[in-house]
C-alpha cells in the first residue's frame, strides 16, 4: 500500500471529516451529494450531470473492480458515459487497493490521478449521508493540509454550457433522423438511439435545431438548475409548435416542463441511486429506475394540456410528463440506465414508434 497523505472534507455548516487521500492530492470545492448505488462508479464519475459536485458513495467498498478499458464503438467510449470524469471529488468509506475484473485496465486511484480528481477514503460515509439527508445537499470543500479554499456553489454557474458539445456531430446512418440536444448527454442515450436504426445529430445546448431536417427530438440529461437554459427552452417551444415527437430525459424532462409553462424547484437532497421506484400514472405498474437529479417539476404547475406520466413512489415527486394529445413525453429517471436497471429502456422503442407514426 502506498504512503497516504491526510485530507479533509469541510461542509458549509462547519462539520469536518478527516480522511486519507487516494486520488489526485489537491483542494477542490463544490456541492456535496450522495449516491446509494452498489456498483457503477465508472459510469457515475463520467456522467456530465455530476459536473461541479463532490460525490459521496454510500456503498462501503469502492474500487474493487478497477476501471474499464477505453475502447471505442461508433466513435464514442464503449464503457464510459462521456470523455472525462465530471465529479469534482470522490468521498468513500473503504478503498480497495486490489482490483479484479475481466475488463479492468486500471485502478480507480490511478484513473483519478490521471484526471486530477481528488478522492478521500476512511470517512464515516453513513454519518456524512445522515447529515446530507437531514440538512439537504450542501456546499463542501476538500482541503489538503495547510491549504484553505472558499466554498463554491456550482448551481450559480451555467454548468450545461461547460459540458455540452461545441458543434454539431452526426452518428449513425439509420432511417429515422433524431436531433439529440446535448445539455450534458450520457453516451448511453446515444447508444440506445443508434441501435434503433437512427441517424443522430448531436447539437449544442443553445443551438436552434428547429431549422434542421429531423424526425424527432431527444432532450438529454445534464447538470445544474434548468432555469439556466432559457435558450434551450425557447428552441423546445419552437419544436413543440412544429409538432414532431419529443422525448426528454432527466434535465430534458425539466426543460420540457418549463417549455410547457410549468415550474421547477430544488429537491432537499435529490435522487441519486439505482433503485428508485416509479409508478406509471393511471396504472398499478411500478418500475425500478436509475436516477441522478437535484431538481424536479412541480406537478401542480402543469397546464391543462399536460399531465404527469410517472410519479416517485418514495416522495410522490414528478418522474415524467406527457402532452395529452401531442407526441411529447419525458422521464425524470434514466431509461438508458448505465449504470442501473434497464427496466424502462422500452421507452426508446415508444419514442421511435411515435416518430414512425408521425411521418
Amino acid at each position: 500500500m502506498p504512503e497516504l497523505q491526510k485530507i479533509k472534507l469541510v461542509l458549509e455548516d462547519g462539520t469536518v471529516f478527516e480522511g486519507k487521500s487516494f486520488g489526485y492530492h489537491k483542494s477542490v470545492a463544490g456541492e456535496v451529494v450522495f449516491n446509494t448505488a452498489m456498483t457503477g462508479y465508472p459510469e457515475s464519475l463520467t456522467d456530465p450531470s455530476y459536473e461541479g459536485q463532490i460525490l459521496v458513495a454510500t456503498y462501503p467498498l469502492i474500487g474493487n473492480y478497477g476501471v474499464p478499458k477505453d475502447d471505442k464503438e461508433n466513435g464514442i467510449p464503449k464503457f464510459y458515459e462521456s470523455d472525462r470524469i465530471h465529479i469534482s471529488g470522490l468521498i468513500i468509506s473503504d478503498y480497495s487497493f486490489e482490483y479484479s475484473h475481466w475488463n479492468a485496465e486500471n485502478s480507480l486511484r490511478e484513473w483519478l490521478m490521471q484526471n486530477e480528481v481528488p478522492g478521500i477514503f476512511d470517512i464515516d460515509t453513513r454519518a456524512l449521508t445522515k447529515i446530507l439527508r437531514e440538512k439537504g445537499s450542501m456546499l463542501g470543500k476538500i482541503e489538503i493540509e495547510n491549504e484553505t479554499i472558499d466554498f463554491v456553489d456550482p448551481n450559480k454557474e451555467n454548468l450545461v454550457a461547460k459540458v455540452s458539445v461545441k458543434e454539431k456531430k452526426v452518428y449513425g446512418t439509420g432511417k429515422n433522423k433524431v436531433v439529440l440536444v446535448d445539455t450534458g448527454a450520457k453516451y448511453n442515450i446515444l447508444r440506445c438511439l443508434l441501435k434503433r436504426d437512427t441517424t443522430v445529430t448531436v447539437v449544442p445546448w443553445d443551438y436552434d435545431f428547429t431549422q434542421d431536417d429531423y424526425d424527432g427530438v431527444m432532450l438529454s440529461n445534464g447538470p445544474g438548475d434548468p432555469q439556466m437554459c432559457p435558450d434551450t427552452v425557447k428552441h423546445i417551444q419552437k419544436a413543440m409548435e412544429i409538432g414532431k415527437p419529443i422525448f426528454g430525459i432527466c434535465l430534458g424532462n425539466q426543460l420540457l416542463g418549463i417549455a410547457s409553462g410549468a415550474s421547477t424547484y430544488k429537491l432537499k437532497y435529490g435522487h441519486r441511486a439505482h433503485n428508485h421506484p416509479v409508478i406509471k400514472v393511471g396504472t398499478d405498474t411500478c418500475y425500478i429506475t436509475s436516477q441522478n437529479h437535484g431538481f424536479a417539476i412541480d406537478n401542480e404547475s402543469l397546464s391543462s394540456d399536460w399531465e404527469p406520466l410517472f410519479v416517485n413512489v418514495n416522495d410522490k415527486t414528478n418522474e415524467g410528463v406527457r402532452h395529452k394529445s401531442k407526441p411529447f413525453f419525458s422521464t425524470q429517471f434514466h431509461p438508458e440506465a448505465s449504470s442501473g436497471p434497464t427496466d424502462t429502456e422500452f421507452l426508446f422503442d415508444e419514442f421511435i414508434g411515435l416518430i414512425e407514426k408521425s411521418k
